[in-house]
């Protein structure tokens, strides 16, 4: 199905039918926000608990630093830069993926889905291979779905060079980092490069 016949001046949705997995698009309202809203906290109130001999650790997948109103702030203020990838089960939201478009690359961000809501693949789906459809079909040349994560390799994505910048204010802690940063760029490198020679892709030839 083709995305540009469907596109909304405010913001792109994808209706996932769970069962049949065809694409419909809909209309964004507040309630995809505020069910979004939901989702993203799910995902960083999450809890890991591990044990060691006789403790028990307990751990969060992350922090909920975004609030309700700036998902709504944000698709009313970066309307067409905004996608988002909604799984409906029925008239129920269960799931979803928010992505960003700037320039010529869409930017894979958040995942998350209600509490218990558990169908095989449906994350690789949402944010993977519709984030890939829908570059293909917006004209965009570039799919950025994340630093990190072996996993993405076997959904296609292939690893990249990615930067950050950062200020240490102190010197010895400066210099601790450095010397990790060193022994750590030729590690990143030589895990690369093997990925690379193990990539499913073929390399294109003259």
């Amino acid at each position: 199905m083709n995305f540009l016949n469907f596109f909304s001046p405010v913001t792109l949705v994808l209706k996932l039918l769970i069962v049949l997995l065809i694409l419909l698009v809909v209309v964004m309202q507040a309630r995809h926000w505020d069910t979004f809203y939901q989702f993203y906290r799910n995902t960083t109130d999450n809890k890991i608990v591990t044990y060691k001999s006789s403790y028990c650790f307990t751990c969060r997948w992350g922090s909920a630093y975004l609030t309700r109103d700036f998902f709504h702030d944000m698709g009313s203020k970066l309307g067409d830069n905004v996608l988002l990838v909604i799984a409906e089960e029925g008239d129920k939201l269960v799931a979803g993926a928010l992505n960003l478009i700037g320039g010529d690359t869409l930017f894979g961000r958040l995942w998350g889905c209600l509490p218990g809501a558990y169908y095989p693949s449906l994350h690789f789906e949402a944010c993977y291979y519709q984030a890939i459809e829908a570059a293909i079909e917006l004209n965009l040349d570039t799919v950025e779905a994340g630093a990190q994560g072996e996993h993405k390799i076997q959904r296609g994505y292939m690893p990249v060079p990615t930067y950050s910048c950062h200020y240490i204010a102190d010197e010895g802690f400066r210099k601790v980092i450095e010397d990790f940063l060193v022994r750590e760029t030729a590690q990143v490198k030589l895990v690369m490069k093997l990925m690379h020679e193990s990539s499913p892709f073929k390399e294109a030839t003259e």
